[in-house]
């Protein structure tokens, strides 16, 4: 397939704003409010029908304003043939055992690829009001500024994120050995629970990187053109592409990359 031209990049890139303000307006009138609440893979891996609306409201207007193009929605919403130019990936509430716990932290995360090619990534946080949104070749920004990746340079200075899968407490292959290195190693670790802003935090130089196990494409397919437009770096663990289902990821600013290889690696 062609690349296509920027004037359709730049409207796929207005539609998924768009998309991102509406459902993150959604969650900011229903936090803290009655929510029907149950469970999906595990006991821990909650769905809201606040997850299921805005998920909705997504796949419906793509699908009215955008009919040829695919789906691929976290709550089942997928609306694909295979055979289209671009690809909509979409986790309608990224943080959704946060939001259902009144923790403020959580988002709306739209990618989308254009012949498999990451293209357009839009991530919306509405309690702060913050869009982070890159286009591939454009750079990345936050509410319309410029961002970019910190510059530390060592891993004893770095503040790292983290999080851990929903079969955290059946399989053995739950991250803590790699979140010991990285305490004992970094200057700190997070876990807020939300792929999707940890990545663009690393990013805009909040955090100077970030790993995580057994994601899906929904929660890394916009973090990972906006953490690479401002200048940072992902790989899987080993260095290699990032899976396309997002089962492997680390992200950094690109200086620590390698480092940080090394010390999860072990």
């Amino acid at each position: 397939m062609t690349t296509p031209h920027l004037a359709e990049v730049e409207q796929v890139r207005a539609l998924a704003i768009r998309l991102a303000r509406e459902a993150g307006a959604v969650q900011r009138r229903r936090y803290e409010t009655a929510l029907q609440i149950s469970s999906k893979s595990r006991a821990i891996d909650l769905v809201t029908e606040v997850d299921r609306a805005c998920e909705q409201l997504i796949v419906e207007t793509l699908r009215r304003e955008r009919p040829g193009d695919d789906i691929l929605a976290e709550e089942g919403g997928a609306h694909e043939d295979g055979g289209a130019a671009w690809r909509w990936i979409i986790d309608p509430l990224d943080g959704t055992v946060n939001f259902a716990h009144g923790y403020p932290f959580f988002c709306v995360s739209i990618g989308v690829e254009h012949a498999g090619i990451r293209t357009v990534g839009v991530v919306y946080e509405p309690l702060r009001d913050e869009l982070f949104d890159a286009m591939r070749g454009g750079g990345a920004r936050r509410n319309g500024e410029a961002i970019r990746v910190s510059t530390a340079a060592t891993v004893q200075r770095a503040l790292l994120a983290t999080g851990f899968a929903y079969d955290v407490h059946d399989s053995p292959v739950d991250n803590l050995d790699l979140l010991t290195r990285a305490v004992k190693a970094a200057g700190g670790v997070r876990r807020d629970g939300s792929a999707a802003i940890d990545l663009c935090y690393v990013a805009c130089g909040r955090f100077e990187g970030y790993w995580e196990l057994k994601l899906h494409a929904w929660d890394v397919a916009a973090g990972i053109l906006i953490v690479e437009e401002a200048g940072g770096r992902t790989s899987d663990l080993a260095g290699g592409p990032v899976p396309a289902d997002g089962r492997e990821i680390l992200a950094s600013n690109g200086i620590l990359h390698d480092d940080l290889l090394r010390l999860l690696r072990g």
